[in-house]
């Protein structure tokens, strides 16, 4: 398990992001929904983003460096990937699947204010 978790740590928020766009494109979200969702869930502004994204930072600093994680993030529940979200103890994991949840909510059709806990 370590050398996953390793590995997901290592790799760059910028390959993983058009993935995420991708995915929900092809159920007729929106990019910027996209943007609105890791604008809540970090606090980083869509000007970091894109600088983020440039500079190909990796999850670990990714997320160990969001300026303002919402507070809400910990209402995320359900299950990504075979595992409850609320259960993952790793807590860059835990930010990695909140990420995955919320743009897998988005895919599926569910309105913004429902993903981000309004």
């Amino acid at each position: 398990m370590a050398g996953n978790l390793e590995r997901v740590y290592r790799m760059s928020f910028a390959s993983v992001y058009p993935l995420y766009i991708a995915k929900v494109e092809r159920k007729g979200r929106m990019k910027q929904e996209v943007d609105e969702i890791v604008r809540w869930l970090t606090g980083y502004s869509q000007e970091q983003i894109e600088a983020i994204i440039e500079a190909e930072t990796d999850f670990e600093t990714f997320f160990t460096e969001a300026p303002k994680p919402h507070p809400s993030r910990s209402l995320i529940t359900g299950v990504i990937c075979g595992v409850k979200v609320q259960e993952i103890e790793d807590p860059i994991m835990r930010e990695v699947r909140y990420m995955d949840k919320l743009v897998d909510e988005l895919a599926r059709g569910k309105a913004m204010e429902k993903i981000l806990r309004g």
